[in-house]
């Protein structure tokens, strides 16, 4: 029998060897971690230097975001983020690597670097990142952050087959689209009279005017523009897509876990998913329940058709759910409302900002148009300076200036650089925009580069607001259309100014998921 001194002796060396063994262990484990990591990453793009953990994405933007609120960058210089991307591609170059948390992110400036990846590279550069923040409350489903394969070809393939069967596109979904303007016009006139010179904020009404339009095309209804429930709505999905880009609950994509904090924006921004998945779901639900299969009205109807014959076909693995068709209904909601008002509203302001152009556009309405007849599609090819304009202020504004987020869905080489599998990609569309070797002065307002020296329209190859390659925003045609009814119209009817003595807003915008103008009001005067 062993002594108990000896026991005593053989357990501490036990526990000595063991302790060493798993310090060789762990150190072995984070020597091979470090150096497969600093392989993988032995040849990407250049960029600033990142810090353990943190990275180096948010204070790479802190300096600009804390000027802007000391008021150090003059109100006209359009800084946003977008625009502090496209400053570090002169330190960097026009591919350069950022850092959220260990997260490797990739920037393309200018418009060579991002048509050669999206349109050159489109196998490898067409997925969608599992970013925390949209894939907690997407789960990677729906048309626009689900990840790119046969599953998300299929159910685009179907939703834009179905829009165009409803109108998208085509001259027969004119009337739907002017349908809201006359509500537009009336109120416009009716506030800014009774503001007794403060001016009306236009972005309410537009908002729901053009969010109309998607809803009688997916849900077959509109809704009134003082309905509370709808407005509310409206105002979530804003609210929401500002959490997401533009507070302290940007850190859930370094930290998840901060999503279910009990307080402060983490709180709001789950309530904010609670109310818009309650209200889309109760629509889902009366579909269901009002379904007429040999009739069916509208999108979510053709759908649930869908869903059913795949069903009746015992066809197990079909993505065509009811769940599905949340997301996909969610993301053209807001996609269909959010990105085109915006558009409307920054158009708007750089009217009353540009009123010798506003009495241009408006010259060349009154001269084909003239004051009884309502514009209609058919007028485009006669408005090339009303539709230089608009095309001018879509470029200078990108109200998605850095596209929604790709992947790389495979290690590549790209212009002389290693993209690992899973690296985040931006495609800086702003730096398209103002990329000084593809259009002169980028930075001026000028509707005339849009225009040939015989006054015709000029269409340009990196003129992409709508984004370039597999991941083209599905509803072009559709916000094409509502851009050029409303602006056509709202002037023709309108005279536009800033309320007297009121300074203008700002130009850098509200960066959320889109590029919202900042806050403004506006006296509206008929011309006749």
């Amino acid at each position: 029998m062993m002594a108990p001194w000896l026991q005593h002796l053989r357990s501490c060396v036990l526990s000595h060897v063991n302790a060493a063994a798993l310090i060789v262990f762990l150190l072995v484990y984070f020597l091979v971690s470090f150096y497969q990591k600093r392989r993988r990453l032995a040849n990407i793009p250049p960029g600033p230097r990142s810090w353990p953990i943190v990275g180096n994405f948010g204070g790479f933007l802190l300096p600009s975001f804390v000027q802007r609120r000391l008021g150090k960058r003059s109100a006209g210089s359009g800084s946003n983020a977008a625009s502090v991307l496209t400053e570090q591609a002169a330190v960097y170059g026009n591919v350069y690597s950022l850092f959220v948390g260990s997260q490797l992110v990739v920037v393309l400036n200018g418009y060579e670097v991002v048509k050669d990846a999206l349109s050159n590279h489109p196998e490898v550069f067409s997925d969608r990142p599992g970013i925390p923040a949209i894939t907690i409350m997407t789960k990677r489903k729906g048309i626009v952050f689900a990840p790119y394969g046969p599953v998300w070809r299929r159910q685009r393939r179907f939703c834009h087959a179905t829009l165009r069967n409803f109108g998208l596109g085509k001259l027969s979904l004119e009337p739907c689209i002017l349908q809201g303007l006359t509500t537009v016009k009336s109120e416009l006139l009716r506030l800014s009279e009774e503001s007794g010179g403060a001016g009306v904020d236009p972005a309410p009404l537009i908002s729901s005017a053009v969010s109309n339009v998607i809803c009688s095309l997916i849900l077959g209804q509109r809704f009134h523009h003082e309905d509370h429930e709808f407005r509310t709505m409206l105002g979530l999905m804003v609210r929401g897509l500002e959490i997401c880009v533009n507070s302290p609950a940007v850190l859930i994509n370094v930290f998840p876990l901060l999503y279910h904090l009990p307080f402060g924006v983490f709180k709001e921004l789950r309530q904010v998913e609670g109310d818009i998945t309650a209200f889309l779901k109760r629509i889902i639900a009366e579909h269901r329940e009002t379904l007429d299969p040999a009739n069916p009205r509208d999108l979510a109807d053709m759908y649930l058709v869908e869903m059913l014959a795949q069903q009746a076909a015992g066809e197990e693995d079909s993505s065509f759910t009811e769940d599905y068709l949340f997301y996909i209904i969610g993301d053209l909601f807001i996609a269909g409302t959010d990105t085109t008002a915006n558009s409307v509203l920054w158009i708007l302001l750089y009217m009353v900002l540009h009123p010798d152009v506003q009495d241009k556009v408006q010259a060349e309405i009154d001269d084909v148009v003239g004051a009884h007849r309502v514009p209609s599609l058919t007028d485009k090819g006669s408005l090339p300076f009303t539709e230089a304009t608009i095309m001018e202020v879509q470029r200078l504004t990108v109200v998605v200036p850095l596209a929604i987020p790709h992947m790389a869905s495979q290690t590549t080489e790209f212009r002389g650089y290693t993209i690992p599998k899973g690296t985040v990609v931006l495609p800086n569309l702003w730096s398209v925009h103002r990329d000084p070797t593809v259009w002169d002065d980028p930075d001026s307002f000028n509707p005339a580069r849009f225009l040939d020296h015989e006054g015709k329209l000029l269409r340009k190859e990196c003129f992409i607001p709508f984004g370039i390659g597999r991941r083209v925003c599905m509803g072009e045609q559709l916000a094409k259309m509502e851009l050029f009814l409303m602006v056509t119209s709202l002037l023709q009817a309108f005279r536009f100014r800033l309320p007297e003595g009121r300074p203008p807003p700002p130009l850098q915008g509200r960066f959320g998921l889109t590029l919202a103008p900042c806050p403004y009001t506006v006296c509206v005067s008929l011309r006749r």
